[in-house]
């Protein structure tokens, strides 16, 4: 059963804050990665590549925890753990999306020639809100 996400989490995000996401190695061990985040009513969205370790770690595995603080204070923070899934329908268009958003510049330029992007798509099973 999915989780909703709170409206000051979406007040966050629309306010271009960034988000920690956290995968799980092939060891087992977590991996974190600062992220442009984005949402799509209650799903969290997210821009890769295809190859990064993240998105191996992924397709692995798609339990995964995504972190924002609060970004008047700090000390507030918004955990939501869900499942990823993940399509590259509609990834060039999300990370241009992103980099308008967070850069003022689009389309994004910094992709190697033949990235491959993919959406990534976080459906929150449960949230914490603290703070």
């Amino acid at each position: 059963m999915a989780d909703q996400l709170p409206q000051r989490l979406k007040d966050w995000i629309d306010a271009k804050v960034f988000a920690q996401l956290a995968t799980i190695e092939p060891d087992g061990q977590p991996q974190l990665s600062t992220m442009w985040v984005g949402y799509d009513g209650d799903d969290i969205l997210m821009s890769t590549v295809v190859g990064r370790r993240k998105e191996q770690n992924m397709r692995r595995d798609p339990r995964v925890t995504v972190l924002v603080n609060n970004p008047a204070t700090q000390y507030g923070y918004v955990e939501v753990r869900g499942t990823a899934t993940l399509t590259e329908e509609g990834g060039r268009d999300l990370i241009d999306q992103f980099s308008e958003t967070y850069r003022g510049v689009r389309p994004y330029p910094q992709d190697r020639e033949g990235a491959v992007r993919v959406v990534v798509r976080i459906t929150a099973s449960r949230v914490r809100d603290y703070g």
